[in-house]
């Protein structure tokens, strides 16, 4: 073990520290922490009970992890926020643990997560998520794997973003967003395609993107109701990994929030 710890940072004895990790001065590291294996966390930086931070990630100067919920049902209950392996957190980005309501706020593995970002209780962030400067995620919110969210977005609480879907900056929204899309706006949150250079950054074929693009062609053109729409997208598709994805979205019974629609002017 080779840890590098500042003679001023605080360190619980209780807290548990991996190998060859590194706390800048003045951090405070409270009881019940577990930091992993060469994560290097910078100066100034909280990390409070209950926080489950993984191997190689970094925490930069300001950042709050763990910290109590901004919630008034939060009655002191034990929870956790947990942060996967290779994650980079950047300054005085605040990261609440959970409540009762489904015990922790978790956050993946290989996500950059930019300055000034807040992410409330109960959220879950997948992997491989970019989330830019100043986002500010209300309570249980969901992002699933390779999503962008671009500056100063807000993002309702219960809101659900897709896998490879991108929500434009200074969005306000209020709608989910399905897999695969792109969503912008402030006045009305709305479909604005797909995430056509995601897509093809990540490697899908045109051939995918033609299916992607047929299924919601269905969901938003057909001028069907939603049910209607996917028994249609589930008879005339051919079930690939990605169809199944956006069925899978629509057809969640725990969605709290309408999803996006394409502007009508």
């Amino acid at each position: 073990m080779n840890n590098q710890i500042h003679p001023t940072a605080v360190v619980s004895s209780k807290a548990e520290i991996g190998r060859d990790v590194v706390i800048g001065p003045f951090t405070v590291i409270e009881d019940d922490v577990y930091i992993g294996d060469r994560t290097e966390v910078g100066p100034h930086v909280q990390i409070a009970d209950g926080a489950r931070l993984g191997s190689d990630c970094k925490v930069f100067a300001g950042a709050a992890l763990s910290t109590v919920p901004q919630d008034l049902k939060f009655d002191g209950e034990k929870t956790y926020l947990h942060v996967g392996d290779r994650t980079v957190i950047r300054e005085y980005v605040t990261l609440n643990r959970g409540t009762k309501a489904s015990g922790k706020t978790v956050v993946g593995s290989d996500n950059l997560i930019m300055a000034y970002v807040h992410a409330g209780h109960d959220c879950s962030i997948g992997n491989h998520v970019i989330i830019a400067n100043s986002v500010q995620f209300g309570g249980h919110c969901e992002v699933e794997d390779y999503a962008v969210v671009g500056g100063l977005a807000g993002i309702h609480q219960f809101v659900r973003i897709g896998k490879y879907a991108m929500v434009g900056g200074i969005s306000r929204a209020s709608l989910d967003v399905p897999p695969y899309v792109m969503a912008g706006g402030h006045d009305s949150f709305r479909f604005e395609g797909l995430n056509m250079v995601g897509l093809k950054r990540k490697g899908f074929s045109s051939v995918q993107i033609d299916r992607i693009r047929s299924v919601y062609r269905i969901i938003f053109q057909s001028g069907l109701l939603l049910g209607n729409a996917l028994e249609k997208v589930q008879q005339e598709c051919e079930r690939t990994p990605e169809v199944e994805e956006i069925l899978a979205f629509f057809g969640n019974s725990s969605a709290k929030r309408k999803f996006i629609r394409p502007f009508k002017s």
